[in-house]
């Protein structure tokens, strides 16, 4: 029970500081007013974190989590390889659609933090690692040839999928994903 009421006030920071960073840019909050939205002293941040970049490496962590966790739920329902790549395309543009219409967390992290060695960036190196390698798997289990080179093409789409999202049309945007995408992974 202690650890419950311990990790709230932590959650809830990391909840607003999430949600900052996401709509005005990590450079462009400063943890004075990720404090005052969050209702929290400095030292209630310091106990949870070491500064500012624990806190970002936090909130691309929590991303990452939670993206893994709704991909791992949709994909429990798959009744085949082609139906488990379908759902990946579709929960992908679902995902940027409904909940990345101001562009994928990650990107927008990397562009501010342009050191690839950065905590931030390895964060970020992860979950696309972690994004191809599943996207590999899914195509090799659908017995498709070429499955390296089909992941990094599906992962460049996701990609401009978010980024699309967030300058052009939703719509098209999603609808022009969900058409290459399936022709990449050979769905028809």
């Amino acid at each position: 029970m202690a650890s419950t009421r311990l990790s709230a006030p932590r959650e809830h920071l990391l909840a607003t500081a999430s949600r900052l960073f996401y709509s005005d840019g990590i450079r462009g909050v400063g943890v004075d007013r990720i404090l005052q939205e969050a209702g929290v002293t400095r030292a209630t941040l310091y106990r949870h974190f070491a500064g500012k970049e624990a806190l970002v490496v936090a909130y691309l962590e929590r991303e990452d989590q939670m993206i893994k966790a709704i991909w791992n739920e949709g994909l429990g329902h798959a009744v085949s390889p082609d139906h488990a790549l379908e759902m990946a395309i579709e929960g992908i543009a679902e995902d940027a659609y409904r909940h990345h219409t101001l562009g994928c967390s990650f990107i927008k992290a990397a562009g501010e933090y342009p050191d690839p060695e950065s905590p931030a960036r390895q964060v970020i190196r992860s979950h696309r690692t972690w994004l191809r390698t599943e996207l590999r798997r899914l195509l090799a289990e659908a017995d498709r040839d070429d499955v390296d080179a089909k992941a990094d093409t599906l992962t460049m789409l996701r990609d401009a999928l978010m980024v699309g999202c967030f300058l052009d049309s939703p719509d098209v945007t999603r609808h022009t994903f969900v058409r290459n995408a399936r022709w990449v992974a050979g769905l028809r």
